[in-house]
């Protein structure tokens, strides 16, 4: 996986260069405007969402899911609701584009990264365990990855 989780990140890589070259398959979804427009307010809401996951984590982000040596723990800011904010925020962004697009395919593939999120962050949060003692406490009390759901 590398020493800072680095075929994490190129897993991740793949999945989303998969997702936005999907080619667009099958026929026009019934009340495709209705797709469209939650779809294309989904990945909106995505971009605030990622934006705001990074700028709370300030000089402890890192595309890799191990901790950076002199990091901080962050609980505040968008970490207050989910564990995994930014992940969470792309995932709204793929959604919202699979609705916009009317693809079949990129909802797989969304389906796909929620299973890869979900096993990367069980890896990044071992990590963050043991680099923090307090992250057991704020397991407790935070989802990982859908805020008050998971």
């Amino acid at each position: 996986m590398g020493r800072r989780g680095e075929a994490w990140v190129i897993g991740q890589a793949v999945i989303l260069t998969l997702f936005i070259f999907a080619p667009r398959i099958g026929p026009t979804w019934p009340n495709a405007e209705v797709f469209h427009f939650v779809g294309w307010s989904l990945v909106m809401l995505a971009f605030p969402l990622l934006a705001w996951g990074a700028l709370s984590l300030g000089r402890s982000l890192t595309p890799f899911p191990r901790p950076l040596p002199q990091g901080q723990l962050v609980t505040a800011g968008a970490y207050r609701f989910v564990r995994h904010p930014i992940y969470f925020s792309v995932l709204i962004g793929c959604v919202g584009l699979a609705l916009a697009s009317q693809s079949p395919l990129r909802l797989l593939l969304t389906l796909a990264l929620v299973v890869f999120f979900d096993q990367k962050a069980r890896r990044e949060e071992i990590w963050l365990q043991d680099q923090y003692p307090e992250y057991a406490s704020y397991k407790t009390r935070v989802k990982k990855l859908i805020p008050w759901i998971y």
